[in-house]
């Protein structure tokens, strides 16, 4: 199963325990996942968490249990006055969503009915993919009472409202009550950033021999340049000497360098030797 799905089946076992909160995510979802057919509530075939869920609610809240997906025109008038739903309106009234605790459970059933997550291990997006602005409109004020800002954007037909912070979906499914989800998607980040700071760890480390490698390539290219067209003799005592030692051990840091010299000489004093060295070479090309 994907994250997404992992994501909605834990959210399907998720349930407010007051009354009021389970009719805000039986609202939430019916709307939110355009349960409503010509005045009844009837489920898409194509969307069993979203009937699964919602025959869940509806048993519980009136012990109303059917086979099928649809109820009869008194069963879905019954539910459509709980909700408080005019009919149709394409958002949910906010009387059913006042409270913190509805606001977590409308959350929920809108994500069930509507929503979804990338692959988090490719990039880090949630969305709700709305049939109009003012369905954006409403899950977008909900989200930021969670201090959480959602996006928006028109794709095709349809307002899709959007996370793209990791921090902010982190925040989202503990509010939606996903917590096994969220501790998954807390491990991936954890590795994920474990990855990306090794990754850039070896790409410096990399980078920092590939420099060095180059600027001793450099320095024997300058050396020998200086030797048949200058001459060592004609060279003071420092550098003839760290002449002879670079070309003696064309792989050795600087460091390393200044180790072999007599009396011993500290990085500094080796690279100023050897920047001697190269200004002669640029000196004598010229």
């Amino acid at each position: 199963m994907s994250f997404s799905g992992d994501i909605k089946d834990e959210l399907i076992k998720a349930e407010g325990s007051a009354r009021h909160c389970m009719i805000a995510e039986l609202a939430a979802l019916l709307v939110y996942s355009r349960s409503e057919k010509n005045s009844r509530v009837e489920f898409q075939a194509d969307a069993p968490l979203v009937a699964k869920k919602g025959k869940m609610l509806i048993e519980r809240l009136f012990d109303i249990n059917i086979e099928g997906n649809a109820y009869d025109g008194a069963a879905s008038q019954k539910i459509f006055q709980t909700i408080k739903h005019a009919d149709g309106a394409s958002t949910v009234n906010p009387l059913v969503i006042k409270s913190l605790c509805c606001k977590r459970c409308f959350l929920r059933g809108a994500f069930l009915g509507n929503g979804s997550m990338s692959n988090p291990e490719k990039g880090y997006h949630l969305e709700f993919v709305c049939c109009d602005e003012q369905q954006a409109r409403q899950i977008m004020e909900v989200l930021a009472v969670f201090d959480i800002e959602g996006k928006l954007v028109l794709r095709k037909r349809y307002y899709v409202v959007y996370i793209k912070e990791s921090e902010e979906i982190v925040e989202l499914l503990n509010v939606m009550g996903a917590h096994m989800s969220l501790m998954n998607l807390e491990n991936l980040r954890i590795l994920k950033d474990m990855r990306n700071s090794i990754n850039r760890r070896v790409n410096c480390e990399a980078a920092n021999i590939t420099k060095t490698v180059n600027a001793a390539t450099k320095q024997i290219e300058d050396i020998r340049y200086i030797k048949e067209h200058y001459g060592f003799d004609r060279l003071s005592d420092n550098l003839r000497e760290i002449a002879e030692v670079r070309l003696e051990h064309q792989d050795a840091t600087l460091k390393e360098l200044g180790e072999l010299l007599e009396p011993k000489v500290g990085k500094s004093g080796v690279n100023h030797r050897l920047r001697k060295l190269s200004e002669l070479a640029e000196s004598l090309r010229g």
